[in-house]
């Protein structure tokens, strides 16, 4: 269970979204959280207590005394146990009371006693959740540290349809092992401080698929999990990260611009075009070094294909040479080396050739490193030394390689 040991106050407000928490506390207790909700009053008459103590096993904190015996509720007690506290969801009254410090609830006292990261989902209509009040409250939060887990588009409660959907609690819960897995930076550390505010960051991710007919492609088995947890580490540096990413089963990485391409032209494209405005750029994407000549219109029928089947191929662009040639002074680019044996004066050859400043070279003869899976092991090249790191997951290896650029530019 991936969240073992750790303890999480949940926090609901007043909206109509919170059904939804029934379904985020079931998640996370079954990656094996310890659960403590907290409920304002409004959020009571949109959900029961008795739900909600049922699911967790504690009974629910929403007044400072409890009304039978006078007993305290210490909103104190709370910020010292939780390792993460979500609000999920935040009505814009709640966003605004936390912006300026108004406590005239357990859950906001129990907010501005939080020693541990605070997250919240957001979810109101789409005016509501548009007007310059709640989106400057929102500004406020983040810039003191306040993760917030964006709003989505659909059909809202109002009948309209439009930006102001709670984030799926699915989704809410794989950020959260997904934060707890990386080790990221403690997102309560305001973003002005963060080693990466104001950089932008351009990362490849993931697999190109190369058209043979409508149906079939050429392809590889990378899943793209290293490239998305490089961009999440980034984000929670402070940067503003754009992911170009091939095609993947992942979810965009919250607070991440992700574009969605299939092929390696359409990589390069993309790429080109975010380029000019980065100051830093990571090439880990596994693009398909050729591709089908002339791709065949519609399906191929394998009747009429006969034993044997030939296909012209065209070499690919090489992404990470083609922008490297473009590199200007003040960009730093980190390239990623394949190979089938740890061959580092190969890796330091693309290193030259492509023009980058760092190489990441994993190779396949490593257990546990390469495509598919959730490790990887590496090591770190540049022009002047070689650093070797021990199997770890792929989201601890984004850590090692994202805390390497951040020493790299404090350098320069």
């Amino acid at each position: 269970m991936k969240l073992q040991g750790k303890h999480i106050v949940v926090g609901i407000t007043g909206s109509i979204a919170a059904y939804k928490a029934a379904t985020l506390i079931r998640c996370l207790i079954k990656e094996g959280a310890e659960v403590q909700v907290v409920i304002t009053p409004a959020g009571k008459e949109f959900i029961t207590p008795l739900t909600l103590s049922t699911l967790t096993n504690k009974p629910v904190v929403s007044e400072f005394f409890d009304r039978r015996d006078g007993s305290w509720h210490s909103h104190v007690s709370l910020g010292l146990w939780a390792d993460l506290m979500l609000i999920a969801p935040a009505s814009a009254a709640t966003l605004g009371k936390m912006a300026h410090g108004i406590a005239d609830n357990m859950l906001l006292t129990t907010y501005l006693s939080m020693k541990a990261p605070t997250w919240v989902a957001p979810a109101m209509d789409l005016d509501m959740y548009a007007h310059e009040a709640t989106q400057n409250n929102l500004s406020i939060l983040q810039q003191r540290g306040v993760h917030i887990i964006d709003a989505g588009s659909g059909f809202l409660a109002s009948g309209l349809e439009g930006k102001g959907r709670m984030a799926e609690p699915e989704h809410i819960a794989g950020e959260v092992i997904r934060y707890f897995e990386s080790g990221a930076m403690p997102l309560a550390t305001p973003l002005s401080k963060a080693p990466l505010q104001g950089k932008r960051v351009l990362i490849t991710a993931g697999p190109t698929y190369e058209a043979i007919d409508a149906v079939r492609f050429i392809g590889n088995h990378s899943s793209g999990r290293m490239g998305y947890a490089l961009a999440s580490a980034c984000k929670a540096q402070g940067a503003e990260v754009t992911l170009v990413s091939g095609p993947t089963a992942l979810p965009d990485p919250l607070g991440v611009k992700t574009v969605r391409v299939t092929s390696a032209l359409e990589m390069l494209q993309a790429s080109e075009a975010i380029f000019p405005k980065s100051e830093i750029a990571i090439f880990s994407a596994a693009v398909a070094d050729y591709r089908p000549t002339t791709p065949v219109e519609g399906k191929m029928k394998r009747e009429t294909l006969g034993q044997e089947l030939q296909i012209q191929l065209t070499k690919n662009p090489d992404i990470a040479a083609t922008l490297g040639a473009k590199k200007e002074a003040r960009q730093l680019l980190v390239g990623f080396a394949l190979e089938t044996s740890p061959n580092e004066e190969e890796a330091l050859r693309k290193m030259r050739v492509k023009g980058m400043d760092m190489m990441v070279l994993n190779s396949l003869s490593d257990q546990g490193a390469g495509f598919g899976g959730t490790t990887n092991k590496i090591a770190l090249l540049s022009a002047t030394e070689v650093v070797h790191f021990p199997l770890k997951s792929k989201e601890e290896v984004a850590q090692d390689i994202v805390q390497a650029i951040i020493k790299r530019l404090e350098r320069v």
